[in-house]
């Protein structure tokens, strides 16, 4: 028997059983088989292809499940950023996303004279009404491939808002760009056009894909809305696992469809009891003194609004 440890393993064909280092045509889907050649491949194919389909499916949801990465941290507290949008903002002046906490600490210290600078770059924002300085901004980023930059963009011409034309076919392209850099917001903005059909021919296929898409990169409103349509479709399981993984991103409604599914009968007391720990640690690890009070902040100005 050799003793280098580096020889080449020798593969398989599964068509024709010739065994070598040459048998290096793998198949394309499933990516488990080796071939001598094409023509032993497609000879093949028939065979092969319901094991490749399970393969190919079972590769895909060992993909589709896997916990994301987290959110970064904010730039100025060094804390993890909240899933919650409002828990942050983006500031296309330096195009750094700040959480709220450290936001609201530095314009709480500022004179009403800065105009709410960044309090990062200490650039201040364009007046409001300034579509055009707001829009110029913007565009600066997306020329320097800033992703989330480029996201917002596609937000504005899909609602025809900051002076810009609505524009679907726009909207579109500057997500599916955003998306290429890895931008899962936009991965979700193009399922929800597919879904709805705006911009688009309503697809529910192509929907699910891009909300996929940006489940696995991170987007938990997508992974809440997945475990929904399997749900729906009566497949408890498969919906069991997005919301606990969106519970473990923070995302409340899918702790609460866990529970529910807890009352109904649909989930065990242990699986509830991991989701109430998950989303805890998820509590534990965002929260500041500075958060609380800017939530708070929150609060009372829509309060103030809305009795006005």
């Amino acid at each position: 028997m050799s003793n280098n440890t580096s020889e080449t393993t020798r593969s398989i064909c599964a068509n024709c059983g010739k065994e070598g280092s040459e048998v290096t045509n793998t198949c394309n889907k499933c990516k488990s088989v080796n071939y001598c050649n094409a023509t032993c491949k497609k000879k093949h194919r028939k065979k092969h292809k319901k094991a490749c389909e399970i393969r190919v499916a079972a590769l895909h949801d060992e993909q589709l499940f896997k916990q994301p990465p987290p959110k970064d941290d904010c730039p100025i507290c060094f804390l993890r950023l909240p899933y919650n949008p409002s828990g942050s903002v983006y500031m296309a002046c330096c195009g750094k996303t700040i959480c709220s906490g450290c936001v609201h600490a530095f314009q709480s210290k500022i004179t009403k004279e800065e105009h709410d600078v960044c309090p990062f770059c200490r650039t201040p924002p364009p007046y409001q009404g300034e579509d055009a300085k707001f829009v110029k901004r913007y565009e600066d980023r997306v020329e320097m491939n800033d992703a989330e930059a480029i996201s917002i963009m596609g937000v504005n011409y899909a609602l025809g808002q900051h002076g810009l034309p609505q524009n679907w076919a726009k909207a579109l392209e500057l997500w599916h760009r955003a998306s290429e850099l890895g931008n899962a917001t936009s991965y979700y903005s193009i399922g929800t056009a597919y879904l709805r059909g705006d911009g688009v021919e309503s697809d529910d296929k192509k929907a699910t894909h891009y909300f996929e898409l940006a489940a696995m990169g991170g987007n938990a409103k997508a992974r809440h809305n997945l475990g929904a349509m399997e749900a729906n479709l009566g497949n408890m399981n498969r919906a069991l696992k997005h919301w606990m993984i969106g519970a473990k991103s923070g995302y409340s409604d899918s702790l609460k469809c866990i529970k529910q599914s807890y009352i109904d009968g649909h989930a065990s007391k242990d699986i509830y009891a991991a989701a109430l720990c998950s989303y805890q640690a998820y509590i534990d690890e965002i929260k500041s003194d500075q958060r609380d009070e800017a939530a708070a902040a929150r609060e009372e100005g829509l309060a103030t609004m809305n009795l006005l």
